[in-house]
């Protein structure tokens, strides 16, 4: 039987089909529908200025927006052979480590409402709300912060906000391994989340899985460790594990948070002084730049004329992370119930998704028509 969940449900944070094949509770299979909220930024980008591009770009997701605009600036800054002043560079670290926390709270959370546990769902969500209050006290907004520019960020932080964040960040470590121990203790919990969803690192490395899912299952990849800012500066710790299931997706977020506060820590102790944003003249130009976002990897490739974007494509970390699950996670899994809570193990973001080209097998373009079902055999680009 085909069992159709979504494109609207309750477990579901936003709108996809997926298409579980059953043998009564037992799921055998799953396909997934995107489309149902493809908007076509990256048209829509195509002849503004990149003042125009990068407000548009913050909008590509709601819950990651912030690294967005920063892959967003550092291809335009890439084009100039520039970079951003010292001071700006921690300040876009820190924002990006505080956003990174409050996403993986925020993708816990969904996880435990899966499995239908109120108590660590709520407790996520409080847990959460002082960090989103640390980005408004640094850059004005909670979710579409205006932060970035081509050339730095908009404006400084003062001492007294970066000391009060620091507070923030404490009262936050104070609080949270009392959690952590209840998910990664719990019997019940374990018992709905381990050997649940595995995917193996050959399935992983197949299914081009990236940030957290991947490297639950073994891939020690983090694109921190290739910018320059983080690798020349931060002494951080790539967060991997190898059990591949729920459990491990999950106990890799709340790893992550840890890395992160011990990030911002640092960066309020050691930031330089100086300017937060400089001029910078834009020639014609191609770019790529690729950022860690909170669900992995985010590409960004952009051709400019020096004033207009000529052409812009983004490519997000959920588009892979959603197809391997369908591919690996929801084979021969025990219930229904566990296959939309392995689905909600993969953080997956859909508006994100909704910008791929879908191609045929023979490599050939299929015009995007609102639905498209990805197929085992098809490929995204």
């Amino acid at each position: 039987m085909i069992l159709p969940i979504g494109p609207i449900h309750p477990a579901l944070k936003e709108p996809i089909r997926l298409k579980l094949k059953t043998r009564g509770e037992k799921v055998l299979s799953a396909e997934i529908d995107y489309g149902y909220v493809h908007r076509g930024i990256e048209k829509i980008m195509e002849g503004k200025t990149w003042q125009k591009g990068i407000f548009l770009a913050e909008r590509v997701c709601g819950i990651c927006s912030y690294i967005h605009t920063q892959t967003f600036a550092e291809t335009f800054e890439k084009i100039a052979g520039e970079t951003a002043p010292p001071r700006a560079q921690y300040l876009r670290i820190l924002t990006n480590e505080l956003d990174r926390i409050q996403s993986h709270l925020i993708a816990n959370s969904t996880y435990f409402k899966a499995l239908e546990h109120e108590t660590l769902f709520m407790n996520m969500l409080a847990l959460r709300e002082p960090v989103m209050d640390a980005i408004e006290l640094l850059t004005g907004n909670r979710v579409n912060m205006g932060w970035n520019v081509v050339g730095g960020v908009k404006m400084d932080a003062k001492q007294s906000h970066l000391d009060a964040i620091l507070k923030i960040i404490n009262g936050l470590e104070s609080n949270y391994e009392r959690y952590v121990e209840m998910f990664e203790h719990g019997p019940l919990l374990g018992l709905r989340s381990k050997d649940v969803g595995k995917m193996s690192k050959e399935d992983a490395i197949k299914g081009r899985a990236v940030g957290p899912t991947g490297r639950a299952s073994g891939l020690k990849h983090d694109w921190r460790e290739d910018h320059p800012t983080y690798r020349d500066n931060i002494d951080f710790n790539v967060i991997w594990r190898k059990g591949g299931d729920n459990f491990a997706r999950t106990m890799n977020r709340f790893d992550e948070v840890r890395e992160s506060m011990k990030i911002i820590k640092q960066v309020i102790e050691n930031i330089p002084e100086g300017d937060v944003r400089k001029k910078i003249d834009m020639p014609a130009g191609y770019a790529d730049w690729r950022n860690e976002a909170p669900r992995g990897e985010v590409s960004y490739m952009i051709k400019t004329n020096g004033n207009l974007i000529q052409n812009v494509s983004i490519r997000t970390p959920s588009i892979m992370n959603i197809d391997a699950c369908a591919k690996y996670m929801l084979q021969d899994v025990a219930t229904v119930a566990d296959a939309v809570a392995t689905y909600t193990s993969c953080d997956p973001c859909i508006a994100c998704a909704e910008r791929v080209v879908i191609l045929d097998e023979s490599g050939k373009k299929q015009d995007f028509h609102g639905i498209h079902n990805v197929k085992y055999g098809q490929e995204g680009s």
